[in-house]
């Protein structure tokens, strides 16, 4: 299942009384205070769809998270829109919304709960959804919305969430990677660049698990397939030098060596 596709998703037109959106309806941004932000996408997601941001720009003199979450409520039948995402949208029921920190960049390896490793460098973790509320976290296996497909060599084209495939270079942590990706995506993964610094890309989605009841997804910066391949890589020789000796092309053996 891969209903991606490269067209902007737009944001309702209706939206927090200091939000502004673009002619296109596809940029939102705040223009004064912090409170009243709150912003929905013009039409509902369907599952294995994924709505995807990416931060152009941050507001000086404010601290505080983003938010980023589901709701079954529609918004053209709100009396107000809220002020707050948390608590006034939850508190209205149907919907599920986190805040965004910086501890959301750290890669969880060998816990209890299962964290699906976006490629070592994104996260992407799942809530049990039904009922109005947080039913279950989700765990590893079949069970909790864990990733389902076996790992390979670590060079995947796309990130897999339960059946949903999703291009890995749509959810790149910044707008067009390059020579110097494996330095950015370093940053992100030991927090020297927050999830939600510039160029930084959020997306969320849900999986349907029968009656009532979905996984939610949250995937924040994964890595770009270029650092992926030098990990690779890296991970199958016994010292730098011996990229030397590797049947590449010259461009990927100085990428691979930092070079």
């Amino acid at each position: 299942m891969e209903p991606f596709s490269d067209q902007f998703m737009e944001f309702h037109p209706i939206h927090g009384t200091n939000v502004r959106l673009d002619y296109s309806g596809t940029q939102a941004t705040r223009v004064e205070s912090f409170a009243n932000g709150v912003c929905f996408s013009k039409q509902p997601l369907k599952p294995g769809e994924i709505f995807l941001i990416e931060i152009e720009d941050k507001e000086l003199g404010w601290c505080g998270h983003l938010r980023v979450g589901l709701t079954a409520r529609n918004p053209g039948n709100l009396e107000v829109v809220p002020e707050y995402s948390i608590p006034d949208l939850t508190d209205l029921g149907d919907s599920w919304i986190f805040a965004i920190t910086r501890n959301h960049n750290k890669i969880i390896e060998g816990a209890g709960v299962e964290v699906q490793e976006a490629g070592d460098g994104g996260l992407a973790w799942g809530q049990r959804l039904g009922r109005g509320g947080v039913e279950d976290i989700a765990g590893g296996g079949n069970e909790g919305g864990g990733n389902n497909k076996p790992k390979t060599f670590f060079t995947d084209t796309h990130l897999y969430i339960d059946n949903v495939r999703i291009p890995r270079d749509k959810l790149v942590g910044r707008s067009r990677p390059g020579r110097y990706s494996h330095i950015l995506d370093d940053l992100y993964k030991t927090n020297a660049l927050p999830p939600t610094a510039r160029r930084s890309r959020i997306g969320v989605l849900y999986v349907s698990k029968g009656r009532d009841l979905a996984d939610m997804h949250i995937v924040i910066n994964v890595s770009s397939l270029q650092t992926l391949c030098r990990k690779a890589i890296q991970k199958h020789i016994v010292h730098r030098m011996a990229i030397d000796w590797l049947e590449l092309p010259e461009a990927l053996k100085h990428y691979c060596k930092y070079e």
